[in-house]
Protein backbone atom coordinates (compact mmCIF):
# COMPACT_ATOMS: atom_id res chain seq x y z
CA UNK A 1 0.00 0.00 0.00
CA UNK A 2 1.34 3.43 -0.90
CA UNK A 3 1.78 6.23 1.59
CA UNK A 4 -0.46 9.30 1.45
CA UNK A 5 1.22 12.17 -0.37
CA UNK A 6 1.12 15.63 1.20
CA UNK A 7 2.07 18.46 -1.15
CA UNK A 8 3.11 21.77 0.43
CA UNK A 9 2.73 24.88 -1.72
CA UNK A 10 3.97 28.45 -1.40
CA UNK A 11 4.90 31.18 -3.83
CA UNK A 12 8.61 30.49 -4.36
CA UNK A 13 9.06 26.94 -2.98
CA UNK A 14 12.06 28.23 -1.07
CA UNK A 15 10.79 28.80 2.47
CA UNK A 16 7.38 27.82 3.81
CA UNK A 17 6.69 24.86 1.52
CA UNK A 18 10.22 23.48 1.93
CA UNK A 19 9.84 23.87 5.69
CA UNK A 20 6.49 22.04 5.62
CA UNK A 21 7.84 19.12 3.60
CA UNK A 22 10.94 18.77 5.78
CA UNK A 23 8.92 18.89 8.99
CA UNK A 24 6.44 16.31 7.73
CA UNK A 25 9.36 13.99 6.96
CA UNK A 26 10.77 14.66 10.42
CA UNK A 27 7.51 14.27 12.35
CA UNK A 28 5.70 11.54 10.42
CA UNK A 29 8.60 9.27 9.58
CA UNK A 30 7.60 6.85 6.85
CA UNK A 31 3.83 7.21 7.30
CA UNK A 32 3.55 9.98 4.65
CA UNK A 33 5.35 11.09 1.53
CA UNK A 34 6.19 14.80 1.51
CA UNK A 35 6.45 16.97 -1.58
CA UNK A 36 6.72 20.70 -2.17
CA UNK A 37 6.40 23.12 -5.05
CA UNK A 38 5.71 26.76 -5.83
CA UNK A 39 4.26 29.06 -8.44
CA UNK A 40 7.37 31.18 -9.15
CA UNK A 41 10.28 29.03 -7.92
CA UNK A 42 13.31 30.71 -6.41
CA UNK A 43 16.86 29.75 -7.34
CA UNK A 44 17.54 27.94 -4.07
CA UNK A 45 16.12 27.00 -0.70
CA UNK A 46 16.02 29.81 1.86
CA UNK A 47 19.25 29.55 3.89
CA UNK A 48 17.58 30.46 7.19
CA UNK A 49 14.91 27.80 6.65
CA UNK A 50 17.62 25.24 5.88
CA UNK A 51 19.49 26.28 9.03
CA UNK A 52 16.35 25.94 11.16
CA UNK A 53 15.72 22.36 10.02
CA UNK A 54 19.42 21.55 10.33
CA UNK A 55 18.91 22.14 14.05
CA UNK A 56 16.56 19.13 13.92
CA UNK A 57 19.18 17.01 12.18
CA UNK A 58 17.93 17.45 8.60
CA UNK A 59 19.88 18.73 5.59
CA UNK A 60 17.69 20.30 2.90
CA UNK A 61 20.39 22.44 1.27
CA UNK A 62 20.47 20.16 -1.80
CA UNK A 63 16.75 20.55 -2.54
CA UNK A 64 15.78 22.64 -5.54
CA UNK A 65 12.66 24.82 -5.69
CA UNK A 66 10.36 23.75 -8.50
CA UNK A 67 7.14 24.82 -10.19
CA UNK A 68 3.89 23.11 -9.22
CA UNK A 69 2.24 21.02 -11.95
CA UNK A 70 -1.23 19.63 -12.52
CA UNK A 71 0.24 16.16 -11.88
CA UNK A 72 1.52 17.33 -8.49
CA UNK A 73 -1.99 18.35 -7.46
CA UNK A 74 -3.68 15.28 -8.90
CA UNK A 75 -1.17 12.87 -7.30
CA UNK A 76 -1.39 14.44 -3.84
CA UNK A 77 -3.78 13.11 -1.24
CA UNK A 78 -3.59 16.42 0.65
CA UNK A 79 -2.52 19.80 -0.76
CA UNK A 80 -1.43 22.28 1.88
CA UNK A 81 -1.28 25.91 0.77
CA UNK A 82 1.05 27.75 3.14
CA UNK A 83 -0.62 31.01 2.08
CA UNK A 84 -4.38 31.37 1.53
CA UNK A 85 -5.69 32.04 -1.94
CA UNK A 86 -2.96 30.43 -4.02
CA UNK A 87 -4.32 29.64 -7.52
CA UNK A 88 -4.20 25.85 -7.86
CA UNK A 89 -3.77 24.50 -11.41
CA UNK A 90 -6.16 21.59 -10.70
CA UNK A 91 -8.76 20.50 -8.15
CA UNK A 92 -7.11 18.66 -5.23
CA UNK A 93 -8.60 15.65 -3.45
CA UNK A 94 -8.25 17.52 -0.16
CA UNK A 95 -7.09 21.11 0.26
CA UNK A 96 -5.94 22.77 3.47
CA UNK A 97 -5.03 26.46 3.64
CA UNK A 98 -2.70 27.76 6.31
CA UNK A 99 -1.54 31.33 6.74
CA UNK A 100 2.17 31.65 7.46
CA UNK A 101 4.30 34.72 6.83
CA UNK A 102 6.97 34.51 4.15
CA UNK A 103 10.44 34.12 5.77
CA UNK A 104 12.15 35.47 2.66
CA UNK A 105 14.49 37.91 4.43
CA UNK A 106 14.59 36.35 7.88
CA UNK A 107 17.57 34.92 9.74
CA UNK A 108 17.53 31.54 11.50
CA UNK A 109 16.46 33.15 14.79
CA UNK A 110 13.43 34.60 13.04
CA UNK A 111 12.54 31.31 11.35
CA UNK A 112 12.52 29.19 14.54
CA UNK A 113 9.08 30.42 15.73
CA UNK A 114 7.69 29.82 12.22
CA UNK A 115 9.22 26.35 12.20
CA UNK A 116 7.55 25.58 15.52
CA UNK A 117 4.16 26.92 14.32
CA UNK A 118 4.33 24.85 11.15
CA UNK A 119 5.30 21.77 13.19
CA UNK A 120 2.22 22.25 15.41
CA UNK A 121 0.00 22.48 12.34
CA UNK A 122 1.54 19.36 10.84
CA UNK A 123 1.08 17.41 14.07
CA UNK A 124 -2.62 18.36 14.02
CA UNK A 125 -2.92 17.43 10.34
CA UNK A 126 -1.47 13.94 10.77
CA UNK A 127 -3.08 13.09 14.11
Amino acid sequence: MSKPVVLFLCQHNAGRSQLGAALLEHLAGDRYEAASAGFAPADRVNEAVAASVAELGMDITDRMPRKVTVDDIENADIVVSMKPGLPLPAEPKRHVEWSFRNPENWDADGVRPLRDEVARSIRALIS
